[in-house]
């Protein structure tokens, strides 16, 4: 077994520390210790004082869904007085609002809809792409991508190039929640298992398509099932082709639980406090070395935490969020404009830099102004 000095000493070279290691630092190790560490490797492989931050929109294809999650409030089903699927003409006008605010990016998530097949997303992507030849679309994840492949009859690859070729800038981590099946058969046994979901991973890194990486902790979990999530992102990472891109984000964040049928039928609630979540977020850069940025959820977990969250570890403070629909309806009150991110980036004692997914610079730093 490794001393704590041992296992610091392994975290601080970017060796992979196993479970055991792992555990050990989120549980024993004291907090102000484990925040020092995080930073320190935030540091190593990011040493410029600045963090990233981005403008986009999240929109919903639609709410109609057949997975039956039961942490989410969002989906509906297909004869539900409210559902919806999204039209042209109000997505033109929602990209139309994003841009006036300074974004190019949307983030176009939904559901398993029962009957949209892929023809529907990529006229949709086309649609998009010909009066928006610029925009970039980071749609969909893993569980559509399963879906999808399934009502199709094609493999993974098969859907995300044909997705490529109609538009797909880049592949989000949705749908993670923890990546072990013991809790995906209890959350949201709908929906793709893990192998599944790391497969459609896998291929996305094999077309060297940008993906990201999530991970929704603090309801049925342990903590040795977050850091089996861990080791399977690491683990993936590892694998992916030399010089292709792979997962360039992380992001952990708090299950939300009002009205939630997690918390009204099992009583399981969201008693995530800073302390762990920091915590969190340490672990998260100590365990994760061969991912380059890790983002801070202030909209899960409000503006101060989320500063000290890029004192742990986080480089990345995400996006304004022009628009979210799903967490925000679980509790999720936390709202930011462009001026406020950047200001709290500077309260925090760090230069704001605005990014695309690819975090490829859009703004000049005041750092190296």
């Amino acid at each position: 077994m490794w001393s704590r000095k041992q296992i610091v000493e392994k975290a601080l070279a970017m060796e992979f520390l196993d479970g055991r290691d792992g555990f050990l630092l989120f549980i024993d190790f004291p907090l102000s210790g484990l925040i020092a560490l995080g930073h320190a490797l935030r540091m190593k492989r990011h040493p410029a004082k600045v963090v990233s931050w981005i403008i986009d929109r999240n929109v919903n294809i639609t709410n109609i869904c057949l997975s039956g999650c039961k942490f989410c409030n969002f989906y509906r089903t297909a004869g539900s007085d409210d559902a919806y699927v999204t039209t042209l003409h109000e997505y033109i006008q929602k990209i139309n609002e994003m841009q006036k605010l300074g974004g190019n990016q949307l983030l176009l998530q939904g559901g398993m809809h029962p009957k949209l097949g892929l023809d529907f997303y990529l006229q949709l992507f086309r649609d998009l792409k010909r009066h928006y030849p610029a925009l970039r679309l980071h749609a969909l994840g893993p569980p559509e991508i399963v879906h999808l492949a399934r009502m199709e009859k094609l493999s993974y690859k098969e859907v995300l190039e044909r997705l490529v070729e109609a538009g797909l800038s880049s592949l989000p981590g949705a749908g993670a929640e923890i990546l072990v099946d013991r809790v995906r058969k209890e959350l949201s046994p709908a929906k793709c298992t893990t192998t599944e979901w790391l497969e459609v991973m896998r291929a996305a890194h094999e077309l060297n398509l940008t993906t990201s990486a999530t991970m929704m902790f603090g309801h049925i979990e342990t903590i040795e099932e977050r850091l089996e999530h861990l080791i399977a992102l690491r683990t993936l990472q590892s694998e992916k082709p030399a010089g292709h891109k792979g997962f360039l984000n992380f992001v952990p964040w708090p299950f939300q639980d009002e009205n939630t049928q997690l918390r009204k039928k099992s009583g399981v609630t969201n008693n995530v406090t800073p302390e762990e979540y920091l915590r969190m977020i340490a672990i998260s850069r100590i365990m994760l070395p061969n991912i380059p940025n890790i983002q801070a959820s202030w909209l899960t977990v409000g503006k101060e935490t989320g500063q000290l969250a890029l004192h742990a570890g986080a480089n990345d403070f995400g996006s304004i969020m022009i628009e979210e629909n799903v967490v925000s309806v679980a509790g999720a009150f936390h709202t930011f404009d462009a001026e406020g991110i950047r200001q709290a980036i500077r309260e925090a004692g760090f230069t704001p830099v605005q990014r695309d997914q690819d975090f490829v610079l859009t703004e000049t730093s005041e750092y190296c102004s």
